[in-house]
């Protein structure tokens, strides 16, 4: 079994953790796996497993990327490419047509794609869900990481229900433990210090981040605390900003991404999402693998499920910063059962998802062999 993971654009978010992760658990169970990306400079490919191929393509466009994928599938011949992003869907279909290679397409959506949309005009949102429709209804399976967006998907695609497939992320890895041990040189986290609340993502709006600075500050008047937000982004001067306003800039940093966000999670008195939207939130499921306090709002989709509608850890509405403040001082007057956090996510290993995957191929493979 030959797969190909193709990700062209490649960023520093939870999409490439989670492909890497499954690349490895992949190759674990004997799949000869190529990772194809632009460069291979990117984050976290450096913990790609060691019989993973890594290919550079050093191109990342739709039309740009053609003549190396055509020299590729002719050379490779996968049996499936998987991508994780629709813009390497709308490539690989492309390539796919213009090679005569006939691999099986995989589709994996890692948001709710109809809130994602949902700001854009209402041409956009229109042409958009056009494209969609094109690349998942040229996929044999389409992979959704939470209940909520395999609905999703397979009501914009509208895609019969024996080509949508639910599989969580493979988030918990065997060295997660490992990263949250390693040490960690910030004098908030010395002994003696206030609490620190600690929020992981991209600085950018579906991940709510105002609105958790606003709580912040809620709870920071009546207690001492900080808040502590590691990621990049198009919005660090307006949270900023938004920090001097609310006059607690000096218990707020943003100290930009780290590629080891656990050993900060794992010293933190609470872990907060405050998104708008997810798919599956990974820094949640970690938060709650390393058996952190944590928070979250009822966003579609991910937390609901994870949290198991509120009984294990606090649901709040999106956006509602009374009750998101209300919540996070009482998780850091009662943070609860560490094991039950962890318990919660069993689910979320790299062996059981690339477990469920590989059998997702050996169906299709057989499935393609009945129909030849």
């Amino acid at each position: 079994m030959r797969l190909t993971i193709f990700i062209p654009s490649y960023g520093d978010g939870g999409v490439e953790r989670m492909l890497v992760n499954l690349a490895g658990g992949l190759a674990d169970l004997g799949v000869e796996v190529d990772f194809l990306t632009r460069s291979r400079q990117a984050p976290y490919l450096d913990r790609l497993h060691p019989h993973v191929r890594l290919i550079e393509s050093a191109r990342s466009g739709v039309f740009e990327i053609q003549p190396f994928m055509r020299r590729y599938l002719k050379e490779f011949r996968p049996d499936f490419v998987l991508c994780g992003k629709d813009k390497a869907g709308r490539a690989a279909v492309l390539a796919r047509r213009w090679s005569g290679v006939p691999f099986q397409l995989v589709m994996r959506p890692g948001t709710t794609v109809s809130e994602r949309l949902a700001r854009r005009s209402r041409f956009k949102r229109w042409y958009a869900y056009r494209l969609i429709r094109k690349v998942y209804g040229a996929a044999a399976a389409v992979v959704g990481n939470s209940e909520g967006v395999v609905r999703d998907i397979a009501a914009i695609a509208h895609l019969p229900a024996e080509r949508t497939h639910l599989i969580r992320n493979p988030v918990i890895t065997p060295a997660l433990q490992q990263y949250a041990a390693e040490a960690l040189d910030h004098a908030w986290f010395a002994p003696g210090q206030p609490p620190v609340i600690v929020a992981v993502g991209g600085l950018r709006t579906a991940k709510g981040f105002d609105t958790l600075l606003s709580a912040f500050a809620r709870v920071r008047a009546q207690r001492p605390c900080r808040l502590m937000i590691l990621g990049e982004g198009r919005l660090r001067r307006p949270l900023s900003e938004l920090a001097v306003r609310l006059g607690v800039a000096a218990d707020f940093a943003l100290p930009g991404f780290d590629a080891n966000p656990y050993r900060y999670l794992a010293r933190a008195a609470l872990f907060v999402l405050s998104s708008r939207w997810e798919g599956s939130p990974n820094a949640l499921t970690e938060a709650l693998a390393i058996g952190v306090p944590v928070v979250a709002t009822d966003c579609p989709s991910g937390p609901s499920e994870i949290l198991r509608g509120g009984e294990v850890a606090p649901l709040v509405p999106v956006d509602d910063v009374p009750a998101l403040a209300a919540a996070m001082a009482r998780a850091l007057d009662e943070p609860g059962d560490a094991q039950r956090r962890i318990d919660a996510v069993g689910e979320y290993t790299v062996q059981t998802c690339a477990r469920r995957y590989h059998d997702l191929f050996q169906r299709l493979l057989a499935d393609g062999a009945r129909c030849a």
